[in-house]
């Protein structure tokens, strides 16, 4: 393989996967709030929810290991299985493409410090076929049990979808957020012991994201790093760098990013490529690193109606004579 072909393929795949489309223009209506690093959120859980192997830990992965480290417990949960998602490796078989994208969301789950993956096995690519309701449940049920306070998932009302199975996840996840704290909705789980408890916090990712939050994530790079680096099958860890090198070895040539290791190659050129993306945003911001949001936070959420009633009642009763 001529060295012109080779870096051309490496680099779309990084396009394909993070450095180009999924970090594209960003949609910015109002100055973003900046969400820097330093909070603590002990108690809290998140759920880090993606319809793909691949969608965490190149779009919000950095955000979610650093609320890991200011105290969040967290999950990952994988909508499809993968099998016939795209393959930057080398392309496997339905079967093949399913184990190995399970073993790689667990490593990402391990680098992210999350404590747990649950996979929903649905089809990949074969989401719109689905019972909505279906999922809204499975997903309701899985917020009471895990008492999730925030989720990351793909924003319902984004631009440039193409993938139903991201709008299709999002819908669902923005539906089951509300619903499962509502006492009527699948009573069930309530007798059988989960009581109701929705989710205050909604970081949205997305192609073309309605920014309405920047997060630092300049103190999570190596851990972002990690989870991509876990991320072979379907994404920016297959090796790239280190078959660059080798390639360019070959040559008599060397590039100093790329190191003196396969290991300092496939960091540093993840590094370099795939979050070319973050340290752009970061730049705006006067940030190292960032990822950009349509945040939705417990404001939003709060029904507003009965603390209104309850502030003309103190400003307006009389005593009765």
């Amino acid at each position: 393989m001529q060295r012109r072909e080779f870096i051309n393929r490496m680099m779309t795949g990084v396009s394909v996967l993070g450095a180009g489309s999924r970090l594209g223009a960003q949609w910015i209506t109002t100055p973003p709030d900046i969400e820097r690093a330093g909070a603590r959120h002990a108690g809290k859980v998140l759920a880090a929810i993606q319809p793909h192997s691949d969608d965490i830990a190149i779009l919000c992965g950095g955000t979610v290991a650093k609320l890991i480290g200011e105290g969040y417990t967290g999950y990952m949960i994988r909508a499809t299985n993968d099998d016939m998602g795209d393959d930057v490796g080398e392309p496997g078989t339905v079967g093949e493409n399913v184990l190995r994208n399970e073993r790689e969301v667990n490593e990402q789950t391990r680098a992210l410090g999350l404590l747990k993956h649950f996979a929903l096995n649905y089809n990949n690519h074969r989401m719109s076929d689905i019972s909505r309701n279906e999922l809204i449940c499975r997903l309701i049920f899985l917020i009471r049990y895990l008492k999730i306070d925030t989720v990351f998932c793909y924003d319902p009302w984004a631009h440039d979808e193409e993938n139903p199975d991201h709008y299709v996840l999002g819908h669902c996840v923005e539906a089951a957020s509300w619903m499962a704290g509502r006492v009527h909705d699948y009573p069930e789980q309530i007798d059988a012991g989960f009581a109701a408890h929705a989710v205050t916090d909604k970081y949205y990712y997305a192609r073309r994201p309605e920014v309405t939050r920047v997060v630092d994530i300049t103190g999570y790079v190596e851990k972002k790093i990690d989870a991509n680096l876990a991320n072979i099958a379907k994404g920016p860890g297959g090796h790239h760098g280190s078959k660059l090198r080798a390639q360019l070895a070959k040559e008599g040539k060397k590039l100093p990013l790329l190191g003196d290791d396969d290991k300092t190659a496939d960091r540093n050129y993840i590094r370099e490529f795939v979050l070319a993306p973050n340290r752009e945003l970061g730049k705006k911001y006067g940030l190292q690193y960032a990822e950009a949001f349509h945040y939705v936070g417990p404001a939003a959420n709060a029904i507003e109606v009965p603390n209104k009633v309850d502030d003309y009642i103190r400003k307006n009763t009389v005593p009765v004579r």
